[in-house]
């Protein structure tokens, strides 16, 4: 044993590596020596024994701990012999890394045929009170169901599936391109390893052991939902395959536009009409809010573009612990259809208000001294 390589120094990586690192060296060795790619190689085959032989062993936690304390004698006996075997070729020593993506495995170990349901998703749209309150509706959905006929199994009474004779029943078939050899889902069974003869499929499901149905199901919507929030139903999306686990539904809330308010939250926002002459001497006016209506004031010589914020009126989001706001935005109302006597009497008022325009509007004043400035 005092012949042989340390193991870290056979894949390069420091005592300390990751097994993510591990990983990574192991596999650009085994690419480069591997006897596919080196033919009658037989410096490169034993370059890939010891890659192969080293990566067993630190891929092992166990095993890696036992090589760190005692060296190549405390993995010896469990290590199996670790040389490369032609029978399992290029696929066996990238088993591990290409499992994942494959479905496969080290050995050539056979695929689960038993599939989860599909999720589904089912769009709703509510109002901004149902938002804020809650509320509990019905929905019909369309889904693949287990056929209940055959029981999900495919077949017509007293006949069953048999083994299927592309992959043998694996439900994968093994493809050869150069030196690589990959596992795919079988064509033929779709993976399940089983296939139903024609004459003996089930007529309701023909042979999918599945049927489209649709179910009513109800749906309580918490008070506070927002826009793109979901709520999920387990188990009530689609039947899984050959008696896999159901799916699941998740209905995603969508809001309908308000004729009043809009929502940023917690907090609600309104434009409130008010008119000229109570916006210049004050006074008290009914807001509209989700619980009707609300008392407010507002103070003389209010300008269009004033906020004022009633609290605890917005709508308490779904995981907070209080209730937002709600934001009146004022929006001063320019008279309209006027008669010739109120024409006269704001007349009248304009010149009044003309010999100090400073004093009564200073605004304006403000923006014609800027524009002076400026022409100046």
């Amino acid at each position: 044993m005092a012949d042989k390589k340390d193991f870290y120094d056979v894949l390069s990586v420091n005592k300390d590596a990751s097994a993510e690192d591990i990983k990574k060296s192991y596999r650009k060795l085994a690419m480069k020596y591997h006897p596919d790619r080196n033919p009658d190689n037989a410096k490169a085959e034993e370059q890939f024994k010891e890659a192969k032989e080293a990566y067993e062993i630190l891929s092992d936690g166990q095993k890696r701990a036992a090589y760190d304390q005692y060296g190549h004698a405390g993995v010896d006996s469990s290590m199996g012999g670790g040389g490369f075997s032609g029978a399992g070729g290029f696929n066996d020593a990238f088993g591990d890394i290409f499992g994942d993506i494959f479905g496969g495995g080290r050995g050539g170990q056979q695929r689960s045929n038993v599939y989860r349901g599909a999720d589904l998703r089912y769009n709703m749209e509510i109002s901004l009170e149902q938002a804020a309150k809650g509320t509990e509706t019905k929905i019909r959905i369309p889904v693949m169901a287990t056929c209940e006929p055959c029981k999900g199994t495919g077949a017509k009474a007293g006949k069953s599936a048999s083994t299927c004779g592309t992959c043998g029943g694996h439900g994968q078939v093994r493809m050869q391109q150069g030196f690589f050899s990959v596992q795919q889902t079988c064509p033929k069974c779709h993976g399940t390893g089983k296939t139903i003869a024609k004459a003996d499929e089930c007529p309701s499901c023909n042979g999918d052991g599945r049927t489209k149905q649709h179910k009513t199901l109800s749906v309580k919507i918490p008070a506070g939902v927002d826009e793109g929030d979901r709520i999920r139903l387990s188990g009530e999306g689609e039947a899984g395959v050959n008696g896999g686990p159901t799916g699941d539904l998740y209905v995603v809330v969508h809001m309908k536009k308000h004729d009043i308010f809009e929502r940023d939250g917690g907090n609600l926002h309104c434009e409130m009409p008010v008119s000229f002459s109570s916006a210049a001497l004050g006074g008290e006016i009914e807001v509209p809010t989700l619980g009707g209506s609300a008392k407010m004031k507002v103070p003389a010589e209010t300008q269009t573009g004033a906020v004022f914020r009633l609290r605890g009126k917005g709508i308490k989001p779904l995981r907070a612990s209080e209730s937002g706001d709600l934001m009146v935005h004022i929006v001063v109302e320019t008279p309209v259809k006027l008669t010739d006597k109120q024409k006269e009497l704001l007349r009248e008022f304009e010149v009044s208000t003309q010999a100090d325009a400073g004093k009564h509007s200073p605004r304006n004043k403000g923006w014609l001294d800027k524009a002076k400035s400026f022409f100046d």
